[in-house]
């Protein structure tokens, strides 16, 4: 259940906001008024623009931004200059994410059909504005996009729908090629699991073992060379065998690695003989994960990385960009990450994240230390006060500690509120500290919200990430959530009698399991897309999770084969313990969890005549994307909320151009 569902996509709307309604906080505010009702469109909307990408040779940019008609698409401009132009015609679903091609004359993207996740490779000819299909094949998904010198690697299942091979593409003429067919058991799950060196060539994969579910690291001399396996890791941090790339002369690789550790570390490894050279980032916190490394974009050096035990902070190794680093940290408050380098590496594109306010993007010029403000995402959010995010540690009932995050009404002191226990997906995920425009919807209507790493999250060692092995539902998982609750009535946070839960994906199953498991606790819940029967979800898998089922059920159990642990972990066949009112949100088109998913447990609490509210959206997959969608599901979430809890909201009214259904 990968964390996608509560991913947001904004949009802009224009229009003005002039009637909101207050109903009261559910608690006695001291002090001055609370803040502004903050409109669903301004946290839901399209941003005005976002993720500025430097061209090749820094002399453009592409970013997203809304078109007229109020769709996301990708737009151009020259560097120092005001020509602003829109290089896509998208007027459905929006594009979420755009890539410079070697060369500056084409543009990247990925999208798919309705929430299907079968992503195809779009490229825009910015010379004839010609927009082709790359990988034009029905039903097949393109991951693990590897940008050579000359052309570009993506995986397709298109011989196999459960398995990716390497296709070499031609950007200019769209010609492909089978270049690295998978063996078998090089397994989908990040999209990083094939690895090029610096000349462009496959040497290097991370595969698993599918009957133990541990990780195989493999890698080959040349591009003609059998593949020999490097390293082997036994199922427990997921995170080993990730390879962020080989050294320039290609005789080592960057691979992360808990080996002798609890927490994965990063460490260069011999391509010949597997032996650890050193070292190169570790933290005795947490995980260091892949996708935060920062490597020279020439040699592949390691130059800085990233740390997130509670919040996240950098770790430079080469001296080269210290004083950057140094600079820019002091820019401004917030976390700073490095969305684009151009080719000379003389100019970065830089983005700041905070927890109470829009996300702002900076040109950074090395040579000369000028930094040039370039957009904020959400400039209407400055018009409100938004809450801060405090990073807390909370101790379940074994004494585990959990990294939490509550974030309070603002105005609010020592007064006790209407709580949202807020859970993310996965359970292989993890909160973390940041802007979320749910987060801030709610404290902004007046709850406190707890966010919690309950054990099976990742990012804080294995030991912590194999505790939620087969703990779901009845199980110490569960009891996480529950213990973080009675913590924040305990200390003054939360009105006991005025509790909500509300997830997507994982998060939504354990909104289930807590109002069939834990009835006393809730005073309503609210869900997105999550599994209300482990075997029939189980059954119903995208083909391309098949080869990973050994690992699945070391993390699930085995709910197809043993029907009394299906039973006991089941929110379906406990329908008769919820007590209290129900929003379930459904992508019509989810291929992770299936539609029936949701259909079982609405069919199965009216039969008993208990209250559930069924929201079904036509055009979309697991979770919600589209700003039509997002603002219609969040605003009968507002007022679902209001209504149970006793919290402020925006009234509802219908959102033109949603798919909604009420069922």
């Amino acid at each position: 259940m990968k964390e996608k569902v509560l991913r947001v996509n904004w949009v802009v709307f224009l229009m003005a906001i002039t009637c909101v309604a207050s109903l009261g906080f559910g608690a006695s505010l001291t002090g001055p008024e609370p803040p502004d009702l903050i409109p669903r469109q301004v946290l839901f909307g399209n941003p005005v623009r976002e993720n500025p990408i430097l061209s090749p040779e820094g002399s453009r940019l592409c970013y997203l931004a809304p078109s007229k008609e109020g769709v996301m698409n990708i737009w151009v401009r020259t560097v120092g200059k005001d020509d602003d132009s829109q290089v896509t015609c998208d007027s459905d679903q929006g594009i979420e994410k755009c890539y410079w091609a070697p060369g500056g004359q084409h543009i990247l993207y990925l999208q798919d059909s309705d929430g299907d996740e079968n992503d195809h490779v779009y490229c825009v000819d910015l010379n004839s504005r010609n927009i082709r299909d790359l990988t034009p094949f029905q039903g097949v998904k393109a991951v693990n996009l590897i940008m050579t010198a000359e052309d570009l690697l993506v995986g397709l299942n298109l011989r196999n729908r459960q398995l990716f091979d390497i296709y070499r593409v031609n950007i200019d003429t769209g010609e492909m090629v089978l270049d690295t067919k998978n063996p078998g058991d090089v397994v989908y799950m990040l999209g990083r699991e094939w690895i090029a060196d610096t000349q462009g060539v496959i040497r290097a994969v991370k595969a698993m073992d599918l009957k133990t579910g541990g990780t195989i690291l493999r890698v080959r001399d040349r591009e003609n060379s059998p593949w020999r396996e490097l390293k082997r890791w036994p199922m427990g941090a997921l995170f080993d065998g990730y390879i962020t790339g080989f050294s320039e002369n290609g005789r080592s690789l960057f691979v992360t690695s808990s080996d002798e550790s609890d927490k994965t570390r990063l460490v260069e490894m011999d391509v010949a003989s597997g032996e650890v050279l050193r070292t190169v980032a570790q933290d005795q916190r947490c995980d260091i994960i892949a996708e935060v490394i920062i490597t020279h974009p020439e040699s592949g050096f390691i130059q800085a990385y990233e740390t997130d035990f509670m919040k996240p902070e950098w770790h430079v190794l080469d001296n080269s960009i210290a004083a950057d680093f140094a600079k820019l940290k002091a820019y401004r408050k917030g976390h700073f990450s490095i969305l684009s380098r151009n080719q000379s590496d003389t100019k970065w594109t830089v983005g700041y994240l905070t927890d109470n306010g829009p996300r702002f993007f900076y040109l950074f010029d090395r040579p000369s230390g000028q930094i040039q403000f370039l957009f904020s995402d959400k400039p209407e959010l400055e018009k409100y006060q938004l809450a801060r995010m405090k990073p807390v540690i909370i101790t379940a009932r074994d004494g585990l500690e959990l990294v939490s995050y509550l974030t309070r009404p603002v105005g609010i002191k020592d007064e006790s509120t209407p709580l949202i226990l807020f859970v993310h997906g996965g359970p292989t995920a993890k909160d973390t500290w940041g802007y979320d425009p749910i987060v801030q919807m709610l404290a902004n209507r007046g709850y406190s919200v707890l966010q919690v790493n309950f054990r099976g999250s990742v990012g804080f060692g294995k030991e912590f990430q194999t505790a939620g092995n087969l703990a779901m539902g009845i199980g110490a998982m569960q009891h996480d959530l529950t213990d973080a609750v009675l913590w924040a009535v305990k200390q003054g946070y939360a009105d006991p009698d005025k509790v909500g839960i509300f997830g997507g994906s994982y998060g939504g199953y354990a909104t289930l399991a807590g109002l069939t498991f834990t009835p006393q606790l809730y005073a309503c819940g609210a869900e997105i897309c999550g599994p209300s029967n482990l075997k029939t979800f189980m059954e119903a898998i995208p083909p391309y999770w098949g080869p990973m089922k050994a690992m699945l059920m070391k993390i699930f159990g085995d709910p197809e084969n043993d029907p009394e642990y299906n039973r006991n972990i089941s929110p379906f066949y406990h329908v008769d313990h919820i007590r209290v009112p129900l929003l379930i949100g459904q992508g019509a088109n989810d291929p992770r969890c299936k539609i029936g998913e949701s259909d079982q447990i609405v069919a199965a609490m009216r039969e008993k005549k208990l209250p559930v509210t069924y929201i079904v959206y036509a055009d979309e997959g697991h979770g919600f994307v589209r700003p039509e969608n997002l603002i219609d599901f969040y605003g009968r979430l507002d007022v679902f909320f209001g209504r149970n809890l006793g919290g402020r909201f925006e009234p509802f009214h219908e959102i033109p151009g949603s798919s909604a259904e009420v069922r």
